[in-house]
């Protein structure tokens, strides 16, 4: 028997707003069902994030019965906000590239324009089994992935975030620290492991689900964002340079890519199978 084990499961239905901790979760080919199927976009069709709008960490979503989605944020009502019918697609940019989706109703735009104090819009990705390839550098042939910065799931262990921690203590800015997970909005938390372990994870089973592991989690500075506050400050970036840079990046975490489906669930055992 394996001692590691999942600690947490994370959706966040809307990109870069916070999301549910749900006890289980069925996982479909391009991420946990429900991640990052929503997202914002300013008037040129650029996706929004807490890169340009750290106070998106204030704001939440959660599944409300359907295809439903209920969002909150500080001095706004609770809108509910169904999936868009078919129609035009709305061609975004996401890191650069094109990503056809739908516009969801008006109301949302207008209650996220209020919120955020500038135009803007949400959209839904209607069809994530075509609409967005995983980077070829890293995918399979077929492999697609939601809204999500790359990949279809980001995996995190407790143990790293300890090591973490305690190296920040010994830096610059340990007033900063210590750090909660919710910095680096991961789907998947891992107990159990040794500090670090997980870079080396090439294949992984939880339940009866399988993923593999493609390559680290380079971090920007939404890890600076507190998801409590929506105030930035210098860590992890400071320390992540010094102690955990791989290649160009900062890394704290694994991307996963889903090969066999399922449900995983807290508790699940994880076991590593390369």
């Amino acid at each position: 028997m394996s001692n590691l084990h999942v600690q947490a499961l994370h959706v966040h239905p809307v990109k870069s707003v916070a999301g549910t901790a749900p006890d289980e979760v069925a996982v479909e080919p391009w991420g946990l069902s429900g991640d990052r199927r929503w997202a914002l976009i300013d008037p040129e069709g650029t996706v929004i994030t807490q890169r340009r709008h750290p106070r998106l960490a204030l704001a939440a979503a959660r599944p409300a019965g359907g295809d439903r989605i209920a969002v909150t944020a500080p001095g706004m009502a609770e809108l509910c906000v169904e999936v868009p019918e078919p129609g035009p697609l709305e061609p975004v940019m996401l890191f650069g590239k094109k990503v056809e989706t739908v516009a969801a109703a008006t109301t949302a735009a207008d209650w996220f324009s209020t919120y955020l104090g500038e135009p803007v819009r949400l959209v839904h990705m209607d069809d994530p089994a075509v609409r967005r390839p995983v980077d070829p550098d890293y995918a399979l042939p077929g492999e697609t992935v939601s809204l999500a910065d790359g990949y279809p799931l980001l995996i995190t262990t407790l143990a790293s975030l300890d090591a973490l921690n305690s190296l920040i203590a010994q830096g610059d800015h340990p007033e900063e620290g210590p750090l909660p997970m919710n910095r680096f909005r991961p789907n998947v938390v891992v107990s159990g492991a040794e500090a670090w372990a997980e870079d080396g994870w090439l294949r992984i089973a939880i339940g009866d689900a399988v993923f593999r592991g493609v390559r680290e989690c380079g971090r920007c500075v939404v890890t600076t964002t507190d998801q409590e506050t929506a105030e930035r400050g210098k860590e992890p970036l400071k320390t992540l340079a010094k102690h955990r840079r791989i290649g160009r990046s900062l890394a704290f975490g694994r991307m996963l890519v889903p090969v066999r489906l399922g449900t995983v669930r807290v508790g699940d055992e994880v076991r590593v199978l390369l």
